[in-house]
């Protein structure tokens, strides 16, 4: 079986590719803002129109002529696939502004702005990059995206075509519902996720690098000193690796669930208003939207018949019946 996946692989740029890359990314954030601000004035924001006003304004600009064309015009087609996303799917804001210094970078090349080259990956404009070349790519790449986290550290995410084994053959099904106490309970409890807490033990080092930060942080908007910078970044290094443990487990349980049954229901929980709660910090912990996630695009691709369960009268339903019941019924 064909399919199309992401392999992604970390990037190491130098000094000199670094600067060039956030130049190219300012461009494009100058971009994606206009195309923002022509939407809220009442203007027809397709990618047809975008695209001639990109040409218009790289006739009229050397800054924008100064970088990649292809670059630009993906910011421009991601907008407005974007913004026709908005209309179609009902929990989805429209596109908004991209601050400076909230927004992390994210650049996308299509198969004629790049090339790959003695291991190392070549950007228009002389940008020359090497990876780290952690598998092979199973074909040649149609297109990469550049993002860096909020460590500084680069990533290339190469999308690709591999031949994947048809997932066995089971029977039988299971049914899904998310928590905080256990993030993932299942109708069969050997396939429980257990909420791990992997941010939970890193509380009190998180909260000694927070406390640093807060002491050297003088007060004032604008550029902070060089050990407040240190401070955030091990901040940030933290709550990376308890992300990332996260992510794995989670990856490891979807794979496990997908290869055991033919039939996944699956709560359409939805936690963001987890957020808001006493609960948040738990919450965001256990990731229970990145597991939603990996199970149904894990069990999509396996061939797997995903049903999503709206999580009302969930608990008034007879299960048999289907009738439902004018008061909330206990678990038993």
């Amino acid at each position: 079986m064909d399919e199309v996946v992401r392999y992604t692989y970390r990037v190491r740029p130098g000094r000199t590719a670094e600067c060039a890359l956030l130049a190219e990314w300012h461009r494009c954030r100058f971009l994606w803002n206009e195309a923002v601000h022509q939407q809220k004035s009442g203007g027809k924001t397709t990618f047809g129109k975008l695209g001639r006003l990109l040409t218009d304004a790289r006739s009229r600009s050397r800054w924008l002529r100064a970088g990649s064309q292809v670059a630009q015009q993906q910011t421009l087609r991601t907008y407005a696939h974007t913004l026709d996303r908005s209309f179609a799917v009902k929990a989805c804001g429209r596109p908004t502004f991209k601050p400076r210094r909230r927004t992390l970078p994210s650049l996308e090349f299509t198969r004629r702005g790049f090339r790959i080259r003695d291991g190392r990956l070549v950007l228009p404009k002389g940008i020359s990059v090497p990876v780290v070349w952690s598998r092979e790519l199973p074909s040649d790449p149609t297109s990469v995206r550049i993002t860096r986290d909020s460590l500084g550290h680069w990533y290339a995410s190469f999308v690709v075509r591999r031949d994947a084994p048809p997932a066995p053959a089971v029977d039988g099904g299971i049914g899904v519902d998310w928590g905080v106490s256990t993030t993932a309970t299942t109708t069969d409890t050997e396939f429980d996720l257990p909420y791990l807490g992997h941010r939970k033990r890193c509380t009190a080092e998180l909260a000694k690098a927070q406390r640093t930060m807060s002491r050297r942080h003088n007060g004032r908007r604008g550029p902070q000193s060089n050990g407040y910078q240190r401070a955030r970044r091990g901040a940030a290094k933290l709550l990376k690796k308890a992300a990332r443990q996260t992510q794995h487990e989670s990856r490891a349980w979807a794979k496990r669930v997908v290869d055991n049954h033919q039939i996944i229901a699956v709560e359409d929980f939805t936690p963001k208003f987890l957020a808001k709660s006493t609960m948040a910090r738990k919450a965001a912990d256990a990731a229970i939207g990145a597991a939603k996630r990996e199970l149904i695009e894990r069990g999509t691709r396996a061939g797997r018949k995903v049903v999503l369960v709206q999580p009302a009268y969930t608990t008034m339903t007879c299960s048999s019946c289907f009738a439902r019941a004018k008061q909330r019924l206990g678990l038993a």
